[in-house]
């Protein structure tokens, strides 16, 4: 017997509807540089259309990619509408991956159309003879003093030629409206393509109270790039339900982040752990006030128990959250269970810095080397797998996908936990050499790579070391060729680093060994070389991989 609800599809369609005719004259602000942009949803409604029917007019056809390499601003919101409610995938490249993994992962993707910050034009004029598909570059003047060559379109003026209303058609709600790529694992970028449903279904979850809880009442800040795993699906589940939006657009600078949600009265910010502990100083200044702040999503890398009640002793409330690319990403909340209410501080603080619970839609278990689950008792380690309806069921157009998942079908995160007896997920280690730093993940393998190249170079290996500031950098270990013992100096490796289009995956430093294991090191051997460098720390000076 079937039941008798409709048929209706699951779309971003929706969420653009119900936000855009329910909310018409609810704000989005956009900071940066340059002067604050304020317009409606309303505003927001009409432009969609207008980009929509341009890209039309230009020649965009369903299926087709259209990538974006910009910060969060509303033209960026725009697009996350504009490309998939007619039917195209909106393809988020992420501006601080190696300028040779941009050009793989635009190649892979087919991208016919790039949007790009006038600020980051540079980087994608250098790369242009490298793309094999793009026939289109469209710039978004976001006020940077920068020359743009005389072969690209303006955003603006393409959206001005646009007609008024775009008839959007009707889809079905498996086709894909979105692409992302994983930064960190080993070899070429993994590509994830999200559908309607699951992009829907996601702004669902993230709107659930025991999850991010956005709702109408809500002034959202999300500094998470939207680049990064569609800004943790924030821009959605705010339109969906009406919230107030504000952007940090091209700045990500502490102290603007902060005058920002002062001024605006955020009452929701998500961002990696590296933008709020650079921010901890000024607010223990006093200089900010941020009363209106009711939680502070921190996720990307795992937030320091110390971060946490730094900010409990400001009034502000951190909720750890954990997810992934392949996940749209959320994955698990770290909300206080109510049995918590009467534990000691020391204990609900514990909890608090555990990536928490399976959110409403996610299913998680835990299992070990032959794929039995293990107990739920915080102390018998496995892997992490998970499945749900914004759970990727495979790779696009890889090989490598069958790897990635269990026989019956649950993905492999690569991640090894714990499980508590409440349920919450702790992170114990990577089973992948993958190093986070300040919420991005950079690949050992392409800088151990990169310093092979040097001719007086026999081994390296990079491995993560601990930072107060980024939670982890990398650490080159090298050794050099028996007759350039004592020859090789850390300057001259430096210039074999792979180009980036952010120098921040690039190593902290170098530490010359007479002897270095390879990449199939043991974890047992992989430690006691963390522990060896242990006192090596990232000089004061090193480049920020956020850029903030």
């Amino acid at each position: 017997m079937l039941g008798t609800m409709m048929d209706f599809p699951l779309t971003l369609q929706y969420v653009f509807e119900r936000g855009t005719r329910l909310f018409p004259d609810r704000e989005i602000v956009t900071g940066g540089l340059g002067p604050r942009h304020r317009y409606t949803y309303r505003d927001m409604a009409a432009r969609v259309h207008r980009l929509a029917s341009a890209l039309a007019r230009l020649g965009l056809r369903p299926g087709e990619r259209v990538a974006t390499f910009s910060w969060n601003h509303y033209r960026h919101l725009e697009l996350y509408f504009a490309v998939p409610m007619q039917g195209a995938v909106l393809h988020t490249l992420n501006i601080r991956l190696f300028h040779d993994q941009l050009t793989y992962i635009v190649n892979h993707a087919a991208d016919r159309f790039i949007v790009v910050d006038r600020s980051l034009f540079p980087i994608i004029e250098k790369l242009a003879p490298t793309f094999e598909s793009v026939e289109h570059v469209i710039v978004v003047d976001d006020g940077a003093q920068c020359e743009v060559s005389a072969d690209t379109l303006d955003y603006e003026q393409l959206l001005a030629a646009g007609a008024e209303h775009f008839d959007f058609p009707r889809l079905d709600e498996s086709t894909a409206a979105m692409m992302c790529y994983t930064s960190g694992t080993t070899g070429n970028p993994k590509g994830v393509a999200y559908s309607h449903r699951a992009m829907t279904l996601h702004a669902f979850g993230a709107c659930t109270a025991d999850s991010l809880a956005v709702s109408q009442r809500d002034t959202v800040m999300a500094v998470v790039p939207m680049f990064h795993a569609n800004a943790w699906g924030l821009p959605y589940a705010s339109t969906m339900v009406g919230a107030r939006q504000v952007f940090p657009g091209n700045s990500m600078t502490a102290d603007r982040v902060l005058q920002l949600m002062q001024d605006e009265r955020v009452t929701l910010a998500a961002g990696v752990p590296t933008i709020w502990i650079g921010a901890l100083p000024l607010i223990q200044s006093g200089t900010y006030d941020l009363s209106s702040v009711m939680r502070i999503i921190c996720g990307g890398s795992a937030a320091p128990r110390g971060l946490i009640d730094a900010y409990d002793k400001l009034g502000l409330n951190i909720v750890h959250a954990w997810g992934m690319t392949e996940m749209s990403p959320l994955g698990t909340v770290a909300v206080a269970r109510p049995e918590l209410d009467d534990a000691d501080a020391s204990t609900r603080l514990d909890f608090r810095a555990c990536q928490g619970m399976p959110v409403p839609g996610v299913e998680a278990r835990v299992i070990d080397g032959d794929g039995q689950e293990v107990a739920w008792d915080g102390q018998t380690m496995g892997e992490l797998v998970t499945r749900g309806p914004w759970v990727a069921a495979a790779y696009y157009n890889d090989e490598r996908s069958a790897g990635s998942f269990t026989d019956d079908g649950w993905f492999r995160t690569g991640d090894i936990v714990v499980m508590h007896p409440n349920g919450f997920v702790e992170i114990a280690d990577r089973a992948r050499d993958v190093i986070k730093s300040g919420g991005e993940w950079i690949s050992s393998v392409a800088l151990e790579n990169a310093l092979m190249a040097h001719p007086k170079v026999l081994e390296a290996a990079v491995i993560g070391i601990p930072d107060e500031r980024w939670s982890e950098r990398p650490l080159a270990c090298v050794v050099p060729r028996a007759e350039f013992n004592g020859a090789i100096s850390e300057h001259s490796c430096r210039r074999f680093w792979p180009s980036s289009s952010r120098s921040g995956g690039c190593p902290s430093g170098i530490s010359f060994w007479k002897s270095c294991p390879r990449r199939a090191w043991a974890s047992s051997t992989r430690r006691r070389c963390a522990r060896s460098t242990r006192t090596h720390r990232s000089r004061p000076s090193s480049p920020s991989p956020s850029g903030a």
